[in-house]
């Protein structure tokens, strides 16, 4: 599995990012197309809940997320 960073803009200033894990970028391009015009739910990193009109998006970018892990630098 990979992670991939989901980024919901609504205007220049404010925006929701949320982060799935898929087998490929296409999986995730299907799910953004499933959830277009539609009310979502998630939890994000900081564990707050978001419910998410996404008719109300103006721009959504996905990349594949690659985390460092600091542990390797201890």
């Amino acid at each position: 599995m990979k992670e991939f960073k989901i980024t919901y803009f609504f205007d220049e200033e404010h925006y929701i990012r949320r982060f799935v894990h898929y087998v490929s970028a296409d999986e995730v391009i299907a799910l953004l197309a499933s959830e277009r015009d539609r009310y979502i739910s998630f939890w994000d990193s900081r564990e707050i809940y978001h419910e998410l009109n996404t008719a109300n998006v103006r721009v959504i970018q996905f990349s594949e997320y690659h985390r460092d892990d600091q542990s390797d630098a201890l």
